[in-house]
């Protein structure tokens, strides 16, 4: 390989590789979030083995994409071949590794989410119980985004706080109820009516439509951050295995 065209490579494979450093960070720091999240979020992570692994997953490949990263980088300076063939291997793995962990999201995606929330809304929420990171967590988004359970206020028919309840005075929490205008934890419009279940007085919309059509911009973003990461990667292997059997 030409002197000018190596040196094009080597720069190239640099750039590209400051990109899935950049990329690694950036997991590193959302699996991060995950996990230590003040707000108790990390509560209904951990009530489920399937959402922990894909936390400790998400931090893997972030820790990855960050020393493969510096690696690819160093390697390309200094043009050594044996750092830019373990390079171009695991760069290999975790290009394959995404595409099937991309491919089995996009293919389970919808029973997952809705299935286990309304399985844990069911079994663990405890009302307006604040002291219970996970309740405190369900009203909260249930103010915050003017929703009621998963699907709608029929999730509350099974959870076991309500089922409990010896006499028929509430039938959902006091979080599925309307409040005033523009106000998010001001007055509510009428709280024993609300409380009865009567639908004039409560969120009818389930948690889960109205997040998923808020976060719906998101998502596409987060979908097209994927592919472009994996263009990324899959350039950088050509680069390496280009500049690997340029070195002389």
């Amino acid at each position: 390989m030409e002197g000018d065209c190596l040196s094009c490579m080597k720069y190239l494979m640099f750039v590209f590789n400051f990109f899935i450093f950049l990329g690694g960070t950036c997991l590193l720091g959302l699996g991060t979030w995950v996990m230590v999240d003040p707000a108790g979020f990390r509560e209904m992570v951990i009530a489920s083995p399937l959402l922990v692994t894909g936390a400790y997953v998400l931090l893997a490949m972030g820790g990855l994409l960050f020393l493969l990263g510096f690696l690819g980088c160093c390697g390309a300076v200094r043009e050594n071949k044996c750092l830019l063939l373990f390079f171009f291997l695991f760069i290999l793995v975790i290009f394959l590794a995404e595409l099937s962990a991309a491919v089995l999201a996009f293919i389970f995606r919808e029973n997952l989410t809705r299935e286990f929330f309304t399985k844990e809304l069911s079994k663990h929420y405890q009302g307006s119980n604040d002291s219970d990171v996970f309740s405190a967590t369900w009203n909260s988004v249930m103010v915050t985004f003017g929703c009621c359970g998963v699907n709608g206020p029929e999730d509350f028919k099974f959870a076991s706080v309500f089922r409990m309840l010896t006499q028929d005075s509430q039938e959902v929490p006091e979080a599925c109820c309307r409040r005033e205008p523009q106000t998010r934890d001001g007055v509510l419009l009428n709280r024993e009516e609300c409380l009865l279940g009567r639908s004039l007085f409560i969120h009818t919309q389930g948690c889960y439509t109205v997040i998923l059509n808020t976060f719906e911009t998101y998502v596409y973003l987060a979908g097209a951050l994927a592919i472009g990461m994996l263009a990324i990667e899959l350039f950088v292997m050509i680069f390496a295995m280009c500049l690997f059997r340029g070195i002389q």
